[in-house]
């Protein structure tokens, strides 16, 4: 500084405050009641981006990504702004169609994307699939609601030359904290499952009456500690699953969205796994129906490609799943009513369900 000259301006205050500061608000999904607003600090913000995007390199070949999911989701947001601090490429579909999907990723040589199992399917439907050149593909991560085995399977033989990944999260933990990795997919045994927990992630399966830890394989609430979680500390999830002893999990549903029918309690997912196996059933959701009797019954709401009959899916169930979990309820739809972010309001389906019976 000279002598007499004014004073430089002072660098700025920088204190841990800013840190605290909320500088991204997400809601969650609302499936099981309205959606709850989540606040994510700037520190948050900045360690989630930073864990899982690359810095940007200005020697790097920047890759080309499409984001077609919505922004509010939790992988939209982060995966926008980790493409950015990335420094790649993103294609951004404002609405997804499956028809203009197919068509951005063979213009523009996308490589990665993210979907959700409703999004997936109706790509591998579509009529311009076939005749697509989709080589630019990399990787498909696949996440948000849960993929049918049979679905997850087509894909990969439809897509050879694709890695999929399958993440599992919520917007309480910023995202995914198990993934299911490329190579696990080919092992049957792992079918159905989201995979192990991710580094730095603690997970419990727990009774959730007791809060105590459940025997390995048997279904309980999944508890969540990690650097990630917006709250701190141990997070309950919601989400039934069971845990194997490699330590891969296996959704069952969410807590909320449990059938208890006579007292036998259990999620709809293996429900729907055994009636989507039917070769009629093109897609199908299952949901507990309100019964003086029991308590609930088991309702199903099912796009079928051929006329289809209760008993004919009770039949083929019968050596699938356990006889109290067979449908009893049965609504032919044209098609399952899914969110924006893949998901499906189980009330929503019950109510569809029982105006039709």
């Amino acid at each position: 500084m000279r002598d007499g000259g004014p004073s430089p301006a002072s660098p700025p205050n920088i204190t841990d405050t800013a840190d605290d500061a909320d500088a991204l608000i997400l809601f969650t999904s609302g499936t099981t009641g309205l959606p709850k607003t989540v606040g994510i600090s700037s520190g948050q913000l900045n360690m989630r981006i930073r864990g899982i995007s690359a810095p940007f390199r200005a020697d790097a070949k920047p890759s080309v990504g499409m984001m077609c999911v919505p922004f509010f989701h939790v992988g939209g947001s982060l995966g926008m702004l980790g493409s950015l601090y990335s420094g790649n490429t993103s294609v951004v579909q404002q609405r997804f169609d499956a028809g203009e999907w197919l068509r951005l990723v063979s213009e523009y040589r996308v490589s990665a994307t993210f979907l959700v199992p409703t999004m997936l399917q109706r790509i591998l439907d579509h009529p311009d699939f076939t005749n697509t050149d989709l080589t630019s593909l990399v990787a498909i991560a696949y996440g948000a609601a849960a993929a049918p085995i049979t679905l997850v399977r087509r894909a990969m033989a439809a897509l050879p030359h694709v890695a999929f990944a399958n993440v599992f999260g919520q917007t309480e933990t910023l995202g995914a904290y198990t993934t299911l990795l490329p190579d696990d997919h080919r092992d049957s045994v792992r079918a159905g499952s989201v995979g192990r927990p991710l580094p730095g992630v603690e997970v419990r399966v727990v009774d959730p009456t007791t809060g105590n830890d459940v025997e390995p394989g048997t279904v309980g609430e999944l508890w969540v500690n990690t650097t990630q979680n917006v709250t701190g500390g141990w997070l309950r999830t919601g989400d039934l699953a069971r845990q194997d002893a490699d330590g891969y999990i296996f959704p069952s549903g969410r807590l909320g969205d449990t059938i208890n029918r006579g007292g036998e309690k259990f999620g709809p997912i293996e429900v729907e796994e055994a009636l989507r196996s039917h070769p009629a059933v093109t897609d199908v959701a299952v949901a507990g129906i309100a019964d003086e009797e029991l308590g609930q019954r088991v309702g199903a709401a099912v796009v079928a490609r051929a006329p289809v009959t209760l008993e004919e899916l009770r039949s083929h169930c019968r050596e699938l799943i356990a006889y109290f979990k067979l449908p009893e309820r049965l609504a032919i739809v044209d098609e399952i009513p899914y969110s924006a972010t893949g998901k499906v309001s189980r009330h929503q389906i019950a109510t569809l369900i029982s105006d039709q019976s």
